[in-house]
Formats: C-alpha cells, structure tokens, sequence
C-alpha cells in the first residue's frame, strides 16, 4: 500500500509559488491499479517520485507498505559512465538479487546488442528508454509506478517482448499511472483520479474521473 496523509507540496517558481498538493490524502491499496490524470506541467512526475521516495513532501506522511518501483524512465540510480551491464549488475546488489540473472534479463530485452556494453553515454534516448525499462520489469515489485505509459520506441521486438512481460507482472501486481491522457489509463486502470489546482479528486471508476478531466481542461 501506499498513503498520503495530508500531503502538501509546492515549489517557488521565481515568480509565484506552484502548488502540487495541498493537503491530499488517499491510498493505493494493493490488487487496484490506480491512474491519475492531470495536464502536462501540473505536477504529475511530482506526485510519482514521492509515491517512490525519490522527492519528499513539504508537510504530510507518504506511507509504503509495499514493495514499490522508482517511476518508469527515471534514470536517478544509473551512472552514465557505466555500461547498461555494469549499472544492471550495480542495481541488482542494491536490491539484494541475483546479478547475473538481472543482467541477463535486461541483457535479453532492451536488445542493445554490443552497445550493452558500451557507456550509456553513447546511447541514443530510445536506448536508454529501453534499457530503463527493461531494468523496471528484472525487478519484483508489488507496485509499479508509471509516467505516461510505456516508452514510445521504434524496436516493434522490443515493444512486444516488453508489453508482454509488464502483462504478467501486472498479474501479481499493482500498477499506478500518472498521465495527460485518459487512453493511458485505460490499458492499466479502473479507477482513476484527477489533479486539479492542487487537489487530488479520486473516483471508483476511470469513466467518473474522466468526466471531471474533460470538464477541467476545457473549461
């Protein structure tokens, strides 16, 4: 599970104080995936990165109970200078597994061939997208913390090896996706929630929250 208890976060903007959240409180509780629908620019990366603890909240408790992700694409744990092996085998000491088998998991499905081996400071984005991921899917989490969706790549293998294994993940697992477009959520989510000025609107069905978004951005 995951809880915010009365959450507040803002930033300074040079100009004006922007407001991610002013003093939200809801769960993701475990065998419901969870989407949040917001507009670009509103502070949906924000809210992910406190789900996975990379940024903390200016007042407020966030809770995890379970085992969660750091967010699809973030790349704050990979060293730059390091080749895809190299930072797999890092990663996989840090969680305590095997890092042969992350290795070769990730090895298997980014499909970088000898670039695998090489800096990832030579890699192009879509590699280093793909490398994210497959890094995301070598490791078990209860959670899965997602922003925008899969990586847009244009390796069709990739794409379908890849869409194949967050499938029977998420068969065991909970996924939450943050996201400005309602037909993200619709691959992962029943229930969904909308960011709007500051307040988190969360509803039992996607349907509900995509009434509530529709009104908001054309409003």
């Amino acid at each position: 599970m995951i809880e915010f208890t009365n959450v507040s976060k803002s930033f300074w903007t040079g100009k004006q104080r922007k407001v991610i959240l002013d003093h939200a409180s809801f769960k993701v509780e475990l065998g419901n995936s969870v989407g949040i629908l917001a507009p670009n620019g509103t502070g949906k990366t924000t809210i992910i990165n406190m789900m996975a603890g990379i940024e903390k909240p200016d007042d407020g408790e966030v809770r995890r109970t379970s085992k969660v992700s750091f967010p699809l694409g973030f790349m704050g744990g990979v060293v730059g200078k390091l080749s895809a092996k190299e930072n797999a085998r890092y990663i996989a000491k840090l969680y305590g597994l095997d890092p042969d088998y992350i290795e070769a998991f990730t090895r298997w499905l980014c499909n970088l061939d000898e670039y695998f081996d090489f800096p990832m400071t030579t890699y192009s984005s879509g590699m280093r997208s793909r490398f994210s991921f497959s890094l995301l899917l070598a490791l078990d989490f209860d959670i899965y913390l997602i922003d925008e969706g899969m990586p847009q790549t244009t390796d069709a293998e990739f794409n379908r090896k890849a869409g194949d294994v967050l499938r029977t993940r998420l068969e065991n697992a909970t996924v939450v996706v943050v996201s400005h477009q309602a037909q993200t959520l619709e691959k992962f989510c029943r229930s969904a929630g909308v960011l709007h000025n500051g307040q988190l609107y969360m509803f039992d069905t996607l349907e509900e929250a995509k009434q509530l978004y529709d009104y908001t951005t054309q409003g």
